[in-house]
């Protein structure tokens, strides 16, 4: 069983469990890898790759086709060699290893994530961080953060989050390894204080957990880099926007001028005040 006894079962939903059970198991994958001497390789699109996103995607695939038997994954790695299945209104979007860059630098700040997408919407998600040993759970309106053991089998812990109200000077996350000027320019017009470097879909779940405020991301992500961390945030009352204040969108497999499933500039916040002020700045 995936699921400690002593947590509050009755709090998840059974298929959020599901979804748990799947994320721990690309998490033991992931660290079987992080525990050896592996080698990294270069994707046709400059971005890393390592054994560790190969073998975590497999067996989170198999889960779940186990667990959600014909519901379609869209998956990176799978998607990267250009096998992508036809979606219709309910899919998959799994990132095995959110910050590979990260995981090459080991300072654990990656992640394994899948989130559901119903009707263009993110309605469930799961991010973990087996090296930080956190969870973030999202599921239709509900939101969770919790603690893993040491070899990513149990979860240890689990409690209901929330999006906060920001202070005067809000607290932002920004990428590690893609802060750009026009990131700046975001952070500047919210009067970010605090400013906090994270990688991967960590930095939608610190919103999440009240732990930060205001994440803009200027700059290039493809759809399961962000749906599973979007999730978890909307379920715990936070936004996730366009720079025209449009909600972010899933499902983008032919727009023009972009990759199928790339997204645009986004900004995620639990504050509406911020969203205005960050909405205003990007118009």
């Amino acid at each position: 069983m995936t699921l400690d006894d002593q947590l509050p079962i009755d709090q998840l939903p059974d298929e959020a469990a599901r979804l748990v059970e799947a994320a721990l198991a690309g998490g033991q994958a992931v660290l079987a890898v992080y525990a050896t001497e592996f080698t990294v390789e270069t994707k046709s699109d400059d971005s890393p790759v390592s054994q560790a996103d190969r073998d975590a995607e497999i067996v989170i695939l198999e889960h779940l086709a186990r667990q959600f038997e014909g519901i379609p994954v869209v998956a990176e790695e799978m998607a990267s060699e250009g096998k992508i299945p036809e979606c219709g209104d309910t899919f998959f979007l799994v990132d095995p290893l959110d910050g590979t860059k990260e995981f090459i630098r080991r300072n654990g700040e990656f992640t394994v994530n899948i989130g559901l997408i119903e009707h263009d919407e993110p309605v469930g998600g799961v991010v973990l961080a087996p090296v930080l040993k956190r969870i973030f759970v999202g599921w239709r309106g509900r939101a969770w953060s919790g603690t893993v053991d040491e070899a990513s089998t149990n979860v240890t812990s689990l409690t209901p989050i929330r999006t906060r109200k920001s202070a005067a000077a809000p607290v932002a996350v920004a990428s590690r390894s893609h802060l750009t000027p026009e990131t700046e320019q975001m952070l500047e017009a919210v009067g970010a204080g605090e400013r906090r470097s994270i990688g991967s879909s960590l930095k939608f779940c610190l919103v999440a957990d009240a732990e930060a405020d205001f994440y803009p991301r200027m700059g290039p992500t493809m759809e399961w880099d962000t749906a599973a961390g979007d999730a978890v945030l909307r379920a715990a009352g936070g936004r996730v926007v366009t720079c025209d204040g449009k909600t972010l969108i899933y499902g983008k497999s032919s727009v023009a001028g972009m990759r199928p499933f790339e997204n645009p500039f986004f900004i995620a916040t639990g504050d509406e005040a911020l969203l205005a002020a960050a909405v205003a700045q990007g118009a």
